[in-house]
């Protein structure tokens, strides 16, 4: 099949819900572990009702909230098309990053066209409690628990595109300006997505060396077996979409304003930190053994941590299985110290 024929990109949808409430977003939707679309969630947000009378009505709202917090802005020069990622070495960023005032950020958005001559602008992940305080509270999002501890940023730029990544948390992104296409794909892609340095990011999270937009076959071959499971979502203001944990998502601003809210939050125990410090542990450990020997760790592993079978001290009287106990402070305690002590060696 010839370049210009092929297909390159998906064709299924999103599953589109009108009308959800907190009861069937926890009964019917989180449970599925699949990204939806809730058409005209937050309609009635006051960001999303000044939006839509004009970009510099929404800033100007914006700014009534400013704690004087700076920002960290990306710039992007035009030949980037709007898209973020690596320099060609892969050692270094196509864009400069930088902090300024949220005025500052405003004015350059508003002044700039389309993102062409001017380039593309965005910053993302603002924290509002910090930056823009009391603004979180008068955009209450029905479909989560009050008391769940959650984080609530904004994102606000022109023409950008951000490269496939994933999130630890589960998240509903709630389109408040412009309209905004997600490009998903499940977690079991990671192998056929190219992803880059994971401790060089551009914003804490490995990002896809892929052009969604237009990618190159030749150079990512494997991209078309993630093409045949994706899915796109493209939202209007006032639509949010959700997002499960790990899922990755490529993100495109579609006009030459755009503004998004977006709510993190995690399910399980409070103490549980990011597994990816136990990847990165496990480079030490246990990537570089010997095949037979790392395909046997990978059988404790599934016994201990991912308990495929039965559990594993149900034969341990309870006050006898140490570490492996139910989580306490002072197993915590005792499990780090055993870790921080390893790797002082």
């Amino acid at each position: 099949m010839d370049q210009e024929t092929q297909v390159t990109q998906p064709s299924a949808q999103v599953p589109v819900h009108h009308g959800v409430d907190r009861a069937r977003f926890e009964s019917e939707i989180v449970p599925l572990g699949r990204p939806a679309v809730l058409k005209g969630l937050v309609d009635d947000w006051p960001a999303v009702s000044l939006a839509r009378t004009s970009p510099r009505t929404f800033a100007d709202y914006l700014l009534s909230y400013d704690s004087g917090t700076p920002v960290r802005a990306f710039f992007g020069e035009p030949e980037t098309g709007g898209r973020f990622g690596y320099s060609d070495d892969l050692k270094g960023f196509n864009h400069e990053q930088r902090s300024i005032s949220l005025k500052s950020l405003l004015d350059q958005v508003l002044n700039r066209d389309s993102g062409g001559e001017q380039g593309h602008i965005y910053a993302g992940g603002v924290p509002l409690p910090k930056v823009l305080p009391g603004m979180a509270e008068a955009h209450p999002m029905p479909l989560l628990d009050p008391d769940k501890e959650r984080l609530t940023s904004l994102w606000i730029g022109n023409r950008s595109r951000t490269a496939a990544h994933w999130d630890l948390a589960q998240n509903l992104a709630c389109v408040v300006a412009g309209r905004r296409r997600f490009t998903l794909f499940p977690p079991d892609q990671i192998g056929n997505l190219y992803v880059g340095p994971i401790d060089l990011t551009l914003a804490g999270q490995p990002i896809s060396l892929v052009d969604i937009v237009e990618p190159d076959f030749e150079r990512h071959p494997k991209y078309r077996s993630a093409l045949a499971v994706a899915e796109v979502a493209e939202l209007e203001p006032g639509d949010a979409l959700y997002l499960p944990s790990l899922w990755w998502h490529h993100v495109e601003s579609l006009e030459d304003f755009g503004a998004m809210i977006n709510l993190w939050w995690r399910d399980g125990p409070e103490y549980l930190t990011t597994p990816m410090l136990t990847m990165l542990h496990a480079l030490l450990t246990i990537r570089d053994l010997p095949p037979g020997e790392r395909q046997q760790w990978r059988t404790f592993f599934d016994h201990y941590i991912f308990q495929t079978g039965d559990d594993p001290v149900a034969h341990l009287p309870p006050d006898a299985r140490g570490i492996l106990g139910s989580m306490t402070g002072s197993i915590r305690a005792r499990i780090k110290a055993i870790l921080l002590q390893s790797l002082q060696r």
